[in-house]
């Protein structure tokens, strides 16, 4: 039991892991919709191609349009710190070469050049040990509250840039495969345009360009949030408070939000941004939805399946009501929908 009382063993389930998809569907728009009304205490199997039919004039879409960004990188110890070779030591290049993985989370500097990082092994990079990635330096300059590494680049060029050259795609670790060419596109929204996010905004991947336009043709207008998803959509809920995640709301897109009969959240991305945005934060949110949670904007939620005990199931179990969602979540699993990043989503109205 947490010090603030919320038992994460209230937000478990069982689910095998042949169920966890670890590649995209062949059509992004086939996926199955399990659809929840929270008024009559029921669910329905649907497909996803029949998103648009539950969208009325009045309705706003509310779509994330973050852009994910290759931000794992592998590379090598410089061996700063190395130690010395002794009995106790007696493998030099080990600790001169061994392997390091550093996944970038958020740019700390204006010049992209600083970021906070997940380091791993971490106990291997302390403060001061270089890392090479091929022909480009960084150094680790910083520790966090709960082990991330601030990282500083020697590079001069654009980082954005050089990240396209040297990382790689940020898969979830349940997928269990290296990433491919075809991740760099499908693990991508069709509509992202602001670079920013270490993970994909999920619920999002099922949309088609034809899709949009039939949720349009249904009379709903369509709105555009940016939250750069990061350390607060995923890592484990440790207290009251999750890590900071900026975001922004356009003018004109807030107003379209504010004027709508019924706010239809694509994501729990989305949903942080409208709430966020009702409770008058700006720039960043660090809000932690949880069962007892007062929605002001969000009226409909589209979203992927979550993990066990993560803030992301919490959002949705505020949304629909925890016992209500897990009976859902069991349901899915006896039909064999696809889990996670690239599986089946869920509507709740």
């Amino acid at each position: 039991m947490l010090s603030w009382d919320l038992d994460l063993s209230q937000f478990n389930y069982h689910l095998p892991n042949a169920l966890i998809a670890q590649e995209p569907l062949a059509d992004r728009s086939a996926s199955r919709m399990l659809v929840l009304y929270r008024e009559q205490q029921r669910f329905e199997d649907r497909a996803f191609r029949e998103f648009p039919q539950f969208l009325s004039p009045g309705d706003c879409l509310v779509l994330n349009d973050s852009k994910v960004f290759p931000c794992r990188l592998f590379g090598e110890r410089a061996g700063v710190h190395a130690l010395p070779v002794g009995k106790n030591n007696p493998q030099r290049w080990q600790n001169l070469s061994g392997n390091v993985e550093v996944f970038l989370v958020q740019p700390v500097s204006e010049d992209a050049r600083t970021w906070t990082a997940l380091v791993h092994p971490g106990r291997k990079m302390r403060v001061g040990e270089g890392v090479r990635f091929g022909d480009v330096e960084a150094e680790i300059v910083g520790r966090g509250e709960f082990g991330e590494r601030t990282v500083r680049f020697r590079f001069d060029g654009d980082m954005y840039q050089l990240l396209q050259k040297i990382g790689h795609v940020p898969l979830p670790p349940y997928i269990k495969r290296p990433d491919t060419l075809q991740d760099r596109e499908r693990y991508q929204t069709v509509f992202a345009r602001e670079t920013g996010s270490i993970a994909a905004p999920t619920a999002g991947l099922h949309f088609t360009p034809g899709i949009l336009d039939a949720c349009r043709a249904r009379g709903a207008e369509v709105a555009y949030v940016t939250l750069h998803v990061g350390l607060g959509t995923f890592q484990p809920v440790r207290g009251e408070r999750l890590h900071s995640e900026r975001f922004h709301v356009a003018e004109e897109n807030a107003a379209r939000i504010k004027a709508a009969k019924r706010v239809v959240c694509s994501g729990t991305t989305s949903v942080r941004a409208v709430e966020s945005m009702f409770l008058g934060k700006i720039q960043e949110t660090d809000l932690f939805i949880r069962p007892g949670f007062h929605f002001q904007g969000t009226g409909g939620l589209l979203t992927n399946f979550h993990l066990p005990q993560s803030s992301l199931l919490m959002l949705v179990c505020a949304f629909a009501g925890r016992e209500f969602v897990l009976s859902a979540y069991r349901h899915a699993v006896e039909a064999g929908y696809r889990f996670y990043s690239y599986g089946d989503c869920m509507l709740v109205v």
